[in-house]
């Protein structure tokens, strides 16, 4: 079974910055790509960004150039950095790791508001 844990959401102004960290652990070998969806209260699920073991990266339209996805130094801890954040960013964002199945994680709330 694999657990993963979410940190960093919080409140943040518009054009602010916030960095979400994820861990994966328990009987786990390496997660083949992790990454985070976000889904906005109304709102269908929808891809932020993920990374793959070995550095390749996709993220969604709306992210490109505000956000950065990187993996940690251990094999299953992915970071994803935030900034020019905008009001529509608000969302629970949650991460999730591809191995032999996706796996999620709980979820944090990230609120962009003045």
């Amino acid at each position: 079974q694999v657990q993963l844990v979410e940190s960093g959401g919080g409140l943040v102004q518009p054009g602010g910055s916030l960095r979400l960290s994820c861990a994966a652990s328990g009987k786990i070998a390496s997660c083949f790509r992790m990454g985070w969806y976000h889904q906005a209260t109304g709102k269908q699920r929808e891809l932020v960004a993920e990374i793959t073991s070995g550095g390749t990266t996709n993220y969604g339209a709306a992210m490109k150039g505000r956000f950065t996805i990187s993996r940690g130094n251990g094999k299953n801890t992915v970071y994803l950095q935030m900034n020019s954040l905008k009001p529509e960013d608000t969302a629970v964002y949650s991460c999730y790791c591809d191995y032999l199945s996706r796996n999620w994680g709980q979820g944090t709330q990230v609120t962009v508001s003045s």
